[in-house]
């Protein structure tokens, strides 16, 4: 076994198993799903009392996805999602990992576990600290550590050589003094998970609408006339989507779904906590299913927008919203100008999709005035990310469908908290406004110069510009790209530190010397001088509330992420920060205090945080009024970018399995897609396994050549699957090795795993 700790899961196989894709989604098997995994974690007391609290006013936020909670009441049953539950398994399990598991387990044995396998290990019960040349973590007290780390963040020959990174389970508070702690350091060099995610939506948006998120509430689903959903597959990454989808559905909106798959959530959904959808009734969702082909979504949005055009030229004031485009934007001639570049024929064959079908999707859009586009993934990981969104946010504009109820723009986030962490500052290239703020509140003047956001700081790392890294949660090496390079980045660091709750791929994949500091999660009861505390989130509609852990730690040595924070500051600084760390330290609610006085919008915070259900944040775009240097909403204009693949090749996705959130892996199975116990997968369309004198069923290894670098990923299983022709999808993490780090999109820098070129070439096994 190779001394050398394995920056990739094992290229071995648990054994295919294939079911029937099913119609619809939820229903019963998500209710046994959830129980079996709760049940598989703790005992079912404990179990039943942190779902008793999940999502409900004055209970504790799930840390899985960001989509709000309902403004009224909500369900006393259950008010969360199969994948929430699984989520809350995994961090209120009673497996914890003491000095004994971590004496008796090598990092390079840990290694070679898949992701599934390290990440049910269980909860780190106590700091770990790995010195040079050491091949086992070892105990070391809290005060020791803190020493640590700020020896090494002290000995550096600049604060630019140290990166923050932050994960988007993090909380306000912690986001806050995270920022806070390493402005004050002296760089900004706070990459986020939001760099691999929504940057392309956040820069896409501040460019045509002047705020950087979406526009809708939840309500407005229940408005809207028709819910456009783009790349997304809200049934597995999303499911308590599905309720409001249902809801619209019943109030007589029509859904439009884009996707290269047809996923099961997209098409039916049977609500697990009404009886008719326990018995196996269900709600038909996709009125029409538009099947692009990988990053053919530009190719589409403009085909509609014409046929759009064709109609409004042939009955002029009946399509557009001439009032609203006039009064409210910039931009239409040029816009109009550009599409007629287009023949919509061709434009049907470069997406993908029938043009009969275009023109159905397209009538709807006529006809109709409250349109929603929401999109995830399948949109802002492209090259062309920022382009494609602006031309949804085009196809709102000519319909006046921002800023009306029941209208406008809905990029879901995936993680709970990264929209709020970014309202806290954490961004590598901050607002001077922002920077004033703190200057203003805190007395020093912080870094002005820009900051590495992900793939820059792997960079850094890589060329030696960066020693020192922190991740405030997360698992770094598996959610980023080019993992062979990635890790070599890491290896190169002279410290890795960790904040996390479980043990994960990162951790072992370190640098010179490495950490990791066990913080408490979402679930678990917070006291600081015996005073319970709370902690605040952002959800993807901007509402702010409150969450509050119930279960008593299973480690008296976990700390709160607010605590670490504010010890570490102390340790590096002094008393010579002239920030008082020990208050904040004391309680929450100065910290509270303190982002009122830095931060617009949050005004009284910890009187409204503690009012049922918390507060929305102001959001121009939803008041119709745009804050662009010209107050108006830009149209923008970008051609359909141009692809010509070798004979050979491929265009590969990285998705998530029904059995995953982000990096973390509830399990071996992918319900809705039919496939069981294996996750080292390629959906590939029958016919071009056929093409490649191969079955169904055959072992495959995958290449990709960008920047003429060979990235190999060994031992994948073809799955026929219903997929466009030259178009196959793949799990992360297991083929992030084959994402090019140099190969982002344009102004997000978003790494591109939506769109990577392969090669499929046979096993040697």
């Amino acid at each position: 076994m190779s001394s050398k700790p394995n920056p990739e899961n094992p290229n071995t196989f648990t054994g295919i198993k294939r079911r029937k894709i099913p119609k619809k989604a939820g229903g019963l098997p998500a209710v046994v799903s959830s129980i079996q995994h709760v049940l598989s974690e703790m005992d079912a007391i404990r179990g039943f009392k942190a779902l008793a609290q999940l999502n409900q006013k004055g209970g504790h936020d799930c840390p899985g996805c960001a989509w709000p909670d309902p403004d009224d009441d909500r369900s006393s049953i259950a008010e969360y999602c199969e994948n929430g539950a699984k989520a809350i398994a995994e961090e209120a399990t009673t497996k914890k990992l003491d000095s004994t598991f971590f004496k008796q387990n090598s990092v390079a044995d840990l290694a070679q576990l898949s992701d599934y396998e390290i990440g049910k290990k269980g909860r780190i019960a106590a700091p770990l600290y790995l010195p040079p040349g050491a091949t086992h973590y070892h105990p070391i007290q809290w005060d020791d550590a803190f020493g640590l780390i700020a020896q090494k963040l002290n000995n550096l020959s600049s604060p630019d050589e140290a990166l923050f990174y932050t994960s988007g389970r993090t909380s306000n508070e912690a986001a806050f003094l995270y920022q806070l702690m390493a402005r004050r350091y002296g760089t900004n060099n706070l990459p986020d998970c939001s760099n691999m995610c929504h940057e392309s939506s956040g820069v896409a948006l501040g460019e045509t609408l002047g705020i950087g998120k979406g526009s809708v509430t939840l309500e407005d689903f229940y408005e809207a006339e028709v819910i456009l959903i783009l790349g997304q597959n809200p049934g597995t990454n999303h499911p308590r989507m599905m309720s409001a989808l249902q809801k619209a559905k019943q109030n007589g909106a029509q859904i439009i779904a884009v996707n290269p798959l047809k996923e099961t959530g997209l098409l039916a959904f049977s609500h697990p906590q009404q009886l008719a959808g326990v018995i196996g009734q269900a709600t038909a969702l996709a009125d029409i299913f538009l099947q692009v082909r990988i990053n053919g979504d530009m190719a589409l949005l403009k085909a509609l927008a014409i046929l759009m055009l064709e109609a409004e030229t042939s009955n002029p004031g009946s399509v557009f919203d001439h009032d609203f485009i006039k009064n409210k934007t910039f931009g239409l001639d040029e816009y109009l100008e550009n599409l007629k570049k287009y023949q919509i024929e061709a434009l049907a064959a470069d997406c993908g999709v029938p043009l009969d079908t275009i023109k159905a999707a397209a009538n709807l859009l006529i006809s109709k005035q409250k349109i929603i586009a929401c999109w995830a993934m399948g949109l802002t990981q492209h090259k062309n990310a920022v382009a494609t969104i602006q031309e949804v946010v085009n196809i709102l504009l000519l319909k006046g469908s921002i800023g009306k109820p029941g209208a406008g723009t809905c990029p879901v986030r995936g993680h709970s908290n990264v929209q709020g962490d970014r309202t806290m500052g954490i961004n590598e290239r901050p607002p001077q406004a922002f920077l004033d703020h703190i200057e203003r509140v805190f007395g020093f003047h912080p870094p002005q110069s820009h900051g590495h956001d992900v793939v820059s700081a792997i960079h850094a790392m890589h060329q030696g510009q960066a020693n020192v890294f922190i991740a405030m949660g997360g698992n770094f090496l598996s959610a980023t790209p080019d993992t062979t390079y990635t890790a070599e980045a890491m290896r190169r660091c002279d410290l890795t530190v960790h904040i996390s709750t479980k043990l994960n791929r990162s951790h072992l994949i370190h640098g010179k010397e490495a950490l990791i500091l066990p913080a408490l999660g979402r679930t678990d009861l917070d006291i600081v001088e015996d005073q319970r505390q709370f902690v605040t989130v952002e959800n993807s509609m901007g509402i702010v509330h409150s969450s509050k852990g119930n279960l008593y730690p299973i480690s008296d040595q976990m700390m709160s992420e607010p605590l670490i924070v504010c010890k570490l500051a102390k340790a590096i600084f002094g008393e010579k920060s002239g920030i008082d760390w020990d208050k904040y330290a004391r309680h929450y609610d100065f910290i509270r205090d303190a982002i009122a006085e830095t931060i617009p919008g949050f005004e009284d915070y910890n009187k409204k945080v503690r009012e049922p259900g918390g507060f929305y944040l102001p959001n121009t775009a939803r008041g119709g009024t745009f804050n662009t240097l010209d107050s108006k909403a830009h149209f923008t204009v970008s051609d359909v970018p141009t692809l010509s693949l070798a004979h050979d090749e491929y265009m590969m996705m990285t998705i998530r399995s029904h059995d995953q959130f982000n990096t973390t892996i509830y399990g071996l199975d992918d319900r809705y897609r039919g496939i069981l116990n294996e996750r080292r997968v390629v959906l590939i369309h029958p016919d071009d396994i056929a093409q490649l004198g191969r079955k169904d069923g055959d072992v495959v290894d995958l290449y990709n050549y960008y920047d003429n670098v060979e990235r190999i990923a060994k031992q994948f299983i073809l799955v026929a699957y219903d997929i466009p022709r030259r178009c196959i999808a793949t799990y992360f993490p297991e083929t992030n090795v084959l994402v090019p780090i140099n190969s982002t999109a344009d102004k997000s820098n978003t790494p591109t795993s939506k769109m990577v070129i392969v090669k499929i070439v046979s096993s040697d096994i």
